[in-house]
């Protein structure tokens, strides 16, 4: 995969060297790229490094964490990308991305970047809705308690391997018709910014899987209902909900367009629609930026 030259946004970059080698040695002309719907929360960010001379090993340190960027095409690898995500509670300003340029296991060039995130005026929305939609019940506290342990648990793993590739399809054929960001304020009482993507979508409509993945959940849920999460690799991670059933189980492998279930109703919704939330790295993303940034990456 590359980038069309179009699409690139070339952007003034510092090397500093750490000795050894010496700080003359870092390399010049080292370009970097980031390409994005907008830079604002809830977006994802296809970062690319082009070096001028061959790089074993690239690393990227930002949002206060360290993650890999993957080689380009070719044996002589001097393109590099990775995919960030800006979560959702993101706050307006400017963040530093710093890349760290290995050759034999040693850096032996830093190369510093800043992008600044502008605010986002995510819609809110009042509705007065039955109270049992509202509040759960205590009998149900312990339970809801543990599955946000699961699910917490789970996202906050990264494993090294990358199962994805290519673009991430739509899992139903509808059109999104929530606002992924959008607050709510249900009889009254501010409740958590939606941070997936719903899809229109009638009962039994079969839901494919975006992309290679792992399972690593399948099952019945308080707040979700009939849930599958799909690890795509590298703390990228696909939550669908509400599904009227599902058709694979934890530890099944799936390939993109494999059937993982049906739409349905289940859970606390008031009626069927495929509900699609992605994790990159903990970060809460809009599912159609994901998209729209690789099939961009993809046909470039």
């Amino acid at each position: 995969m590359r980038i069309i030259p179009c699409l690139l946004l070339l952007l003034a970059v510092s090397v500093f060297g750490q000795p050894p080698p010496a700080t003359n040695d870092a390399p010049e002309g080292v370009r970097i790229t980031p390409l994005a719907r907008a830079f604002q929360p809830g977006e994802v960010v296809l970062v690319t490094l082009t070096a001028p001379r061959r790089v074993d090993r690239v690393g990227l340190r930002v949002f206060q964490q360290k993650l890999p960027l993957e080689p380009g095409l070719g044996e002589v690898p001097t393109n590099w990308w990775a995919l960030v995500g800006i979560d959702l509670n993101t706050k307006p300003g400017g963040y530093l991305l710093r890349f760290e340029l290995y050759a034999q296991d040693r850096i032996f060039a830093r190369v510093d970047h800043r992008i600044t995130i502008k605010k986002k005026n995510f819609p809110t929305r009042r509705l007065n809705l039955p109270e049992k939609f509202v509040t759960p019940p205590k009998a149900s506290l312990a339970r809801i308690k543990r599955e946000s342990r699961l699910i917490s648990g789970i996202f906050a793993e990264a494993g090294s391997e990358r199962h994805w590739s290519g673009f991430f399809l739509r899992p139903v054929p509808g059109r999104a018709n929530s606002s992924f960001g959008k607050r709510s304020i249900l009889n009254g009482k501010p409740r958590s910014p939606h941070s997936g993507t719903d899809f229109r979508a009638s009962r039994g409509t079969p839901v494919k899987s975006p992309n290679a993945g792992m399972t690593v959940l399948a099952q019945n849920l308080y707040y979700a209902g009939n849930t599958v999460i799909l690890d795509h690799g590298q703390g990228l991670y696909s939550y669908f909900a509400h599904l009227d059933d599902f058709t694979v189980k934890k530890g099944d492998r799936v390939e993109r367009g494999d059937l993982i279930g049906h739409v349905g109703s289940t859970g606390r919704v008031t009626g069927p629609h495929l509900h699609w939330t992605v994790r990159l790295r903990k970060a809460r993303v809009d599912p159609l930026s994901l998209m729209e940034i690789l099939a961009r990456f993809e046909s470039s």
